[in-house]
């Protein structure tokens, strides 16, 4: 039986094009997705070499109702009373996969926090940056497609607000 060759992702993804748009430097970086991995951001750390801290895994949430995008790095888990009080709520609850992934038009496991249909309020925990200058990974858009660039550019690119959420 002939072995199934693993897809190569293609280089050109709606997060790819926005930084493209904005004028930013990244580097694209494929590896193996295992849809049966338990955490998806910390086998994507696994997978490419790097520290689990500098993954970020992207979350789509709701607070009191309105939909919002969080960065957390893939080791920690968000505090849903910090995510609120980040957006300036009461309530925050995460996004049924389903409803993430129509709101986005990506696909769990390849949600990129870049080039979503809408564009959605952001936080970056603070807790998972470390230095502006620091290269950190997101997801690229697709399954098995990771984006490496600076905190800073990442943090310009979303017009994120740098909260704790852990």
């Amino acid at each position: 039986m002939a072995k199934k060759l693993a897809k190569t992702p293609a280089k050109t993804t709606r997060a790819t094009q926005a930084l493209d748009k904005a004028g930013l430097r990244y580097s694209l970086h494929a590896y193996e997705y295992d849809p049966e991995a338990p955490r998806i951001g910390l086998q994507a750390a696994e997978a490419l070499g790097v520290a689990p801290d500098r993954v970020l895994k992207t979350l789509m949430a709701a607070v009191d109702g309105r939909t919002v995008c969080l960065l957390v790095a893939s080791d920690k888990e968000v505090a849903m009373k910090r995510v609120a009080a980040a957006f300036s709520g009461k309530a925050a609850a995460m996004l049924k996969p389903a409803d993430a992934e129509r709101l986005t038009g990506y696909h769990v496991g390849g949600i990129s926090p870049l080039g979503q249909k809408r564009v959605f309020p952001t936080a970056i925990d603070a807790g998972s940056l470390s230095d502006p200058t620091a290269e950190i990974h997101i997801n690229g858009g697709r399954r098995g497609l990771q984006i490496r660039l600076t905190e800073a550019d990442l943090v310009a690119a979303l017009a994120a607000l740098v909260v704790p959420l852990t």
